[in-house]
């Protein structure tokens, strides 16, 4: 078995096939020190910490992982709070960045006896619909080299060899652009608030989002085609403050801003999600917008998935579970996308036509109104916005 990619997906497959006994190995374009300290999302759902105790795979995210329950909205009309813990299912997020969680993965891989090749970045995968598919790589030196196995996953994401060498004939490309974009920002600053914090404002959309104790992710929607260094510092916090309306409900912890990244708000989902041998996992299967912090959980719980096939095929000879992959993980794909499509819904404004009256935007604010006062719409709010 070939894994493309040493992230979440890729590691936690890998950890799993190890421990049922299958001979697998993990090809990372990337170096180690980057795939220890990449910063990425950071907030895992009930479900993903259940599967990783489940095998094991949790014992930094028991150690240093912080509980999170509660959300935060500040409009135009005021602000609430929805303590979503004890709505819905009454699961909380786990916050742990994602970094920790791959160099806990990664140190665990590497004790059981694990193979990984760092700085192999994966070409093309070829004859995946036939009995021995193979990979080629570029080598650190530049060489080229080759891969064979009889399955290969590619965890690798939207623009990895694995998407790439699927025939545009074997799968339907569902795309959608929101039309929305943020200006990504991770700053060296304490959280200013204790809770995930959602602003609208008529400037734009402004987010709060705890990392660490000393590390919090904020998010600026910003105008399409802005590059990430265009904003000054002293631009960024002013906005955050307008926006987060800092002068109502109190003053935001500034710091130094370490990362800066500007995301067009998109999504997209292949189906199926398997050509031949050739399996796609993660960002490769299906491209989420970060609005409700689903796309690190869907590549978690979709390679359990194809571990579960996967030893069942190879161990067993019943390759039921193998065949029901694609199906499997496109259920709750679907449904991550429809609960994010909703969240970037009630988060952003839609410009109505020139001389027409602004129907969309009243929509907004009624499913706004009905989320503060709706104890039905809260339930239904808590188990979409954990649940995957």
């Amino acid at each position: 078995m070939v894994i493309l990619g040493a992230g979440p997906a890729g590691l936690v497959l890998g950890n799993l096939l190890l421990r049922a006994g299958i001979d697998c190995a993990i090809l990372e374009r990337s170096g180690l020190e980057c795939v220890r300290t990449r910063a990425r999302a950071g907030f895992l759902a009930a479900n993903t910490v259940r599967i990783l105790a489940r095998h094991g795979l949790d014992e930094g995210l028991r150690r240093y992982g912080q509980e999170h329950r509660v959300c935060e909205f500040r409009t135009e009309g005021g602000r609430f709070r929805l303590d979503y813990g004890r709505l819905g299912s009454k699961d909380p997020h786990t916050v742990y960045p994602q970094h920790e969680l791959v160099a806990d993965l990664l140190t665990q891989f590497l004790d059981a006896g694990g193979r990984i090749r760092f700085d192999t970045e994966a070409v093309a995968v070829s004859d995946a619909d036939g009995p021995a598919p193979s990979v080629t790589v570029r080598e650190a030196d530049g060489r080229t080299g080759r891969w064979r196995a009889r399955y290969v996953a590619a965890c690798d994401g939207r623009h990895g060899a694995g998407r790439r060498s699927v025939p545009p004939g074997a799968v339907r490309h569902y795309r959608r652009d929101h039309g929305v974009s943020w200006l990504g920002l991770l700053a060296e600053a304490p959280p200013s608030l204790d809770a995930v914090g959602y602003a609208l404002h008529p400037h734009g959309y402004a987010g709060h989002m705890a990392r660490s104790a000393e590390i919090t992710r904020y998010y600026l929607q910003c105008a399409r085609g802005t590059r990430a260094d265009t904003w000054s510092e002293d631009r960024v916090w002013d906005a955050l403050d307008l926006r987060m309306r800092a002068a109502e409900y109190g003053p935001l912890s500034r710091g130094r801003l370490v990362q800066r990244a500007v995301v067009d708000l998109a999504s997209d989902v292949l189906e199926p999600l398997r050509h031949g041998a050739l399996f796609l996992v993660g960002d490769a299967a299906a491209l989420i917008s970060p609005s409700a912090a689903k796309g690190a959980n869907l590549a978690v719980l979709e390679a359990e998935i194809l571990a579960q096939g996967l030893t069942a095929a190879l161990r067993e000879g019943d390759p039921t579970a193998l065949d029901a992959y694609s199906d499997r993980c496109l259920a709750h794909i679907w449904r991550a996308q429809e609960f994010s499509h909703w969240m970037i819904g009630l988060l952003h404004e839609t410009p109505a036509p020139q001389g027409a009256p602004p129907f969309q935007e009243r929509l907004r604010r009624s499913r706004i109104s009905a989320l503060r006062d709706s104890p039905t719409q809260q339930d239904w709010f808590a188990e979409n916005y954990v649940g995957i």
